[in-house]
């Protein structure tokens, strides 16, 4: 079975730095679009960021771009996301998964659990 663990979350102040880690079980991230997105407590999801296997391509979403970095490990099977100077309004339950094709895919149908990130002082 296809599986994702997110792990990396956790309790940080203002402007501090984490990494979350996408682990990919029982398949590779060859061929897919591998996303980024969190949801805080009484907002929509948001979709923050991509990175297409074909390419390597990335996309970002305005809120945090120039702050989030989005990159793959192929020899790890891993995706992760590196956060830096993080802002309270970072404050979500983060997810990642997969699509086919590029980024954005039509559909994102394989979720982990997600990781949740906290920014407070």
């Amino acid at each position: 079975q296809a599986h994702l663990v997110e792990s990396g979350g956790g309790l940080v102040q203002p402007g501090m730095s984490l990494r979350l880690s996408c682990a990919a079980s029982g398949f590779t991230f060859d061929y897919y679009a591998i996303g980024w997105l969190r949801q805080a407590p009484g907002k929509t999801r948001e979709a923050i960021s991509c990175i297409s296997s074909n390419d390597g391509s990335t996309d970002y979403a305005d809120s945090v771009k120039g702050r989030f970095t989005i990159f793959r490990d192929t020899a790890n099977n891993t995706v992760y996301l590196q956060m830096n100077n993080l802002e309270p309004e970072d404050t979500a339950l983060y997810y990642c998964a997969t699509g086919h094709g590029s980024c954005p895919p039509y559909e994102y149908d394989n979720w982990g659990r997600g990781t949740q990130v906290t920014v407070s002082s």
